[in-house]
């Protein structure tokens, strides 16, 4: 296995967002989703280090309902996934 920036959470929170690419997630559904204890911020968190690996934009936050992997960013997002296999 590659030594990855991304922890266990950050990766999860990326896996839910590449399983729904270009559609909105919101808090609660990324948290139920990811498996969070019921923590608000927790996936917001997550969420910073995501976008500081994929870069700026990659991951839109859509407002007042959430977040978003742009479909332009799914093939850095698998072959991150990929790299931690």
């Amino acid at each position: 296995m590659v030594n990855s920036p991304l922890g266990p959470a950050e990766t999860a929170v990326l896996r839910v967002l590449v399983d729904r690419v270009g559609r909105v997630t919101g808090r609660h559904d990324l948290n139920h989703l990811v498996g969070f204890d019921g923590s608000e911020r927790r996936c917001d968190a997550a969420l910073v280090l995501v976008r500081r690996v994929l870069g700026e934009g990659a991951v839109v936050t859509v407002r007042r309902r959430g977040w978003m992997l742009r479909k332009e960013s799914l093939g850095a997002a698998c072959t991150l996934l990929d790299s931690l296999s």
